[in-house]
């Protein structure tokens, strides 16, 4: 069987294990140290605009603190972007708020500005308070319509916090996500554009914002010469060992970003031709997406066969794939929450698949992949010449 073809695999690039080395070679082995405060300097550098990084344990962690210092509490209300991971609502149940949950628009398959007013004033009038909170996601690395969405937040004085765990490196009208809102959340998973092994980060407006997090992220410790707490706080900060393999990928994340890009290309001029099958494609220049994962939607009424069919295809010729993020407000555990919406992410749900887009990929392992949609494609145009579908034999 041929080697298998991962969705998106971590990437080296070789000077990781230098700065592994020297703390090691320096006994920073504990929690914070050198590789810390230098790969927080190279997140600030980077992103720019006078921002301020504060390097954790998980994207998910920095969303949990980013609620915290926005206020969020037990009973409050939260607005989340109902097609993403689950983590991007998770720490709205964490802290006893309810997450409210919007559906995408067709253009970048991110919130839906208007359903996000909607779901404001829908809010207020039943409760008389507005949300606490607005959590808007980059999906698949794509901005999303930040300009709509934050005049409509301003507008109504809610927080926006912007989760770009796949966006770094994207950018909208030359901003680079992870700007727009009071907090931007990233991730440094394994399979992220770049990693740590396991990492994320929060990225702060101010140095006391900064401040505060870091207080937090490291059990709430007060200034005194004894452990004294007055605040719950959390064990998350970034390890100076993940640190220094994140100072190695920060070397190479406009390499890798270019490559995931130049893969979107590829995808986009192989698959033209077929009927039926789209390419996500940003709805504009000002749209600089990263193409964290290069999506595809599948028309069944014009294609003749199903994303299941290219799945299920793929994954026996030993690829890897996944299905469009389910929406939250379909999982089982948040099936009581408030949904505003009509059934784009549903529909994209039904019909997207995510293809291998790793920036390690090779060129014939492209090609697999595209062979493996031809395959398809053409077993889908004999049995059409007999009258048949795939879809419906």
């Amino acid at each position: 069987m041929n080697k298998r073809i991962y969705l998106s695999l971590a990437h080296i690039g070789g000077r990781e294990q230098d700065f592994i080395k020297e703390a090691f070679d320096t006994n920073w082995v504990v929690p914070l140290g050198p590789n810390v405060d230098g790969f927080e300097s190279d997140l600030k550098d980077y992103l720019g605009e006078g921002r301020h990084v504060v390097a954790l344990s998980s994207g998910t962690a920095a969303l949990h603190l980013a609620l915290i210092q926005s206020g969020v509490q037990a009973g409050d209300t939260v607005i989340c972007q109902s097609f993403t991971f689950a983590a991007s609502a998770n720490p709205v149940v964490y802290l006893g708020a309810q997450p409210v949950f919007v559906d995408s628009e067709t253009d970048t398959w991110n919130m839906n500005p208007t359903l996000l007013e909607e779901a404001i004033q829908d809010i207020l009038r039943k409760t008389g308070k507005k949300p606490k909170a607005i959590i808007v996601v980059h999906l698949y690395g794509m901005p999303a319509k930040m300009a709509e969405i934050l005049e409509i937040a301003n507008r109504y004085d809610i927080p926006v916090i912007e989760d770009a765990a796949e966006a770094l490196g994207s950018s909208l009208n030359g901003q680079k996500c992870g700007t727009f809102g009071q907090y931007g959340i990233l991730s440094f998973n394994g399979n992220k554009i770049i990693t740590t092994s396991g990492g994320g980060a929060l990225v702060c407006r101010t140095e006391e914002e900064a401040k505060r997090t870091m207080f937090y992220a490291t059990q709430a410790r007060d200034p005194a010469p004894h452990y004294q707490h007055s605040h719950i706080g959390y064990n998350y900060r970034m390890s100076n060992i993940c640190a220094g393999i994140g100072r190695g990928q920060m070397l190479v994340l406009d390499k890798h970003v270019a490559r995931r890009r130049t893969i979107h290309r590829f995808y986009s001029e192989r698959l033209q031709g077929l009927s039926g099958i789209t390419v996500m494609q940003a709805p504009a220049p000002a749209y600089n997406a990263n193409y964290w994962l290069t999506c595809i939607v599948i028309n069944p009424a014009l294609a003749g066969y199903t994303r299941e069919d290219i799945r299920l295809q793929m994954e026996a010729a030993n690829i890897e794939t996944r299905p469009l993020w389910k929406p939250l407000h379909l999982q089982p555990v948040f099936k009581d929450c408030p949904y505003y919406g009509e059934k784009v992410s549903e529909t994209l749900f039904d019909h997207g698949l995510c293809l291998p887009s790793g920036s390690a990929l090779t060129g014939d392992e492209l090609q697999r992949v595209v062979e493996i949609i031809n395959v398809v494609e053409q077993a889908n145009s004999n049995l059409q010449t007999s009258g048949l579908s795939i879809s419906s034999s």
